[in-house]
């Protein structure tokens, strides 16, 4: 997969479309929620597999920290790493900027997957857009952007 730092109005229509069909379609996620006022200001990155976008991921800087949010890989595409690929790349740009710490809200289906990827739990689970989640961070250095690769 290509993971692509979005740059571009078109680049950034691929990754709504793509969250559309995860969250919304997918996951009955309400279009109003996952469409926000964070759009406009976030890192955004697509993963482009045969020409296809087929996953999506955007992170802010909120203070010391990144907090990775809408990660999302199409159905008939899991399961291949692609997820993982979108992290090590998100996480590689956190580094770059010399941001050392990345937040997420994991679904909690996807706990096993990202505790694999280092991140571990630090809240209790709440619910958003009326799924269970929980909050996880890692600790990030510039070598381990790198070696995620």
């Amino acid at each position: 997969m290509n993971i692509i730092k979005v740059t571009s109005e078109a680049e950034l229509k691929q990754a709504f479309d793509i969250r559309m069909k995860v969250f919304v379609e997918e996951q009955h996620v309400s279009p109003e929620i996952e469409l926000d006022e964070f759009d406009q200001t976030a890192t955004h990155f697509i993963g482009v597999e045969d020409d296809v976008t087929v996953a999506a991921g955007r992170f802010r800087i909120i203070g010391d920290h990144g907090k990775l949010e809408r990660i999302c890989v199409h159905k008939d595409y899991r399961n291949q790493s692609l997820g993982k690929q979108m992290i090590a790349a998100m996480e590689k740009e956190l580094a770059n900027q010399h941001i050392h710490k990345a937040e997420l809200h994991a679904q909690t289906h996807a706990l096993g997957f990202y505790k694999k990827l280092g991140y571990k739990v630090v809240s209790e689970e709440f619910m958003d857009a009326g799924i269970p989640h929980v909050s996880m961070v890692k600790e990030l250095s510039t070598k381990q952007a790198e070696s995620a690769c």
